[in-house]
């Protein structure tokens, strides 16, 4: 049986530090089969003969659907509990990827695709857990496990997707697939025994009608929406660059799925040592406010240094500096947002934030896609970075309003 979290009367519930360990355990072993699919879609849709745009509107209708149901996940954790939610997410995820992996069509690809990612939009769910579970003080330290958690799925998942599948044309290409299949099972039976209800019982939130409404709330906050909005920014730029590095990778480079999955992997080791770590040091010397625009510059000229950058070295430090980058602005908005709101409404507005960032997750490939086709193979990442340097002029006056309510 799960644990049943205790609450005092006042502040945070105890026990906490290992609650969190056990919500980063869920959410390391969901985003490693995440992150195994990412070197391989791409190939996977060629199989198929799929155009460049279909290759990333294969990746806009994940991230599409992972924007309508963000929300709905953030708020029924809200009115139902978190462990109920999150228990039938990663059941779903499993049944979504083995579809996924028996898909004998494109059609097929986008219908299990797009399942996923309404099933994955789970993340929601896990902030706010993280959200329930520490004070403001620790909130970026906290959310920097969620970053983590992300950066091991993005080490070991592209990882073991490239170096099972083998070439891009080899029979195993959807064996890696199966696997990320069967982790969500063992996820799901580990979580069943593991997972605390980390909810607060005296929250209110229960009694909000769930409505995608909670969006347009958040981005008409007065102190949260600029970071709302500067969320959609940077991963809508972001989003450009990984859903046709793989295409520029292969029709360029002419790498395989091996390749690209130790590239991604890099980013991966980074986001690791600094959001598993570091990020908590550095929030309380230099303040979550810094490390936003500051990380922005270093994913934007990372972004526009790749189409540049020769195979080896050069485009492993490219890849590092965005790695650093993100490392440091996603715990530090993820923060910011936080601490901006009340515990009665971490749910719904973290579930807000993370939609708008699917939401620039579904239009950004697309958009690459488009830039990729009929521009130039370069053209995205151009693009890519002069948008995320735009919004780091743009994190001044966002992270200044929600500087202001965290303090």
């Amino acid at each position: 049986m799960s644990e049943v979290i205790a609450y005092p009367e006042q502040g945070k519930p105890k026990g906490n530090g290992k609650a969190l360990g056990v919500v980063f355990l869920t959410v390391v072993l969901d985003l490693i089969g995440f992150g195994i699919v990412i070197p391989l879609q791409t190939f996977v849709a060629l199989k198929f003969n799929a155009t460049p745009l279909q290759i990333t509107l294969l990746m806009s209708c994940y991230s599409l659907a992972q924007f309508v149901a963000a929300p709905i996940w953030g708020q029924l954790s809200d009115r139902f509990g978190r462990r109920p939610m999150l228990l039938a997410s990663i059941a779903m995820t499993s049944l979504m990827l083995a579809g996924f992996a028996s898909s004998t069509s494109l059609a097929m690809l986008f219908v299990f695709r797009t399942l996923h990612g309404i099933m994955t939009a789970n993340i929601a769910i896990a902030q706010a857990c993280v959200a329930d579970l520490t004070t403001k003080e620790n909130r970026a330290k906290g959310m920097g496990l969620i970053g983590a958690a992300f950066g091991i799925g993005f080490t070991l998942g592209p990882f073991i997707g490239g170096e099972f599948a083998g070439s891009a044309t080899a029979p195993s290409l959807f064996t890696p697939i199966w696997i990320a299949s069967g982790l969500s099972a063992v996820n799901l039976l580990s979580a069943m025994f593991l997972l605390p209800e980390t909810r607060r019982p005296d929250s209110e939130s229960g009694h909000r009608p769930i409505s995608l409404t909670a969006i347009v709330g958040a981005l008409s906050h007065p102190l949260v929406g600029l970071c709302v909005l500067l969320t959609f920014v940077q991963v809508f730029a972001f989003s450009m660059m990984e859903s046709v590095f793989t295409l520029f990778a292969h029709d360029v480079h002419g790498l395989e799925p091996k390749d690209v999955g130790r590239m991604f992997g890099v980013v991966g080791i980074i986001s690791i040592v600094v959001q598993g770590g570091l990020i908590g040091r550095l929030v309380k010397r230099f303040g979550e406010q810094p490390l936003v625009p500051f990380g922005l510059v270093l994913v934007g000229c990372g972004t526009a240094l790749l189409p540049s950058a020769a195979v080896g070295a050069p485009l492993l430090i490219a890849f590092g500096v965005m790695g650093l980058g993100q490392s440091l602005v996603n715990p530090s908005l993820s923060g910011l947002i936080s601490k901006s709101v009340g515990a009665d409404e971490q749910g719904r507005t973290l579930g807000a934030a993370q939609s708008m960032s699917a939401l620039a997750r579904a239009f950004g490939p697309a958009f690459g896609g488009l830039l990729y086709g009929s521009a130039g193979s370069g053209v995205p990442f151009y693009t890519g970075g002069a948008i995320l340097l735009a919004g780091a002029a743009l994190a001044l006056p966002a992270t200044a309003r929600a500087g202001r309510k965290a303090a």
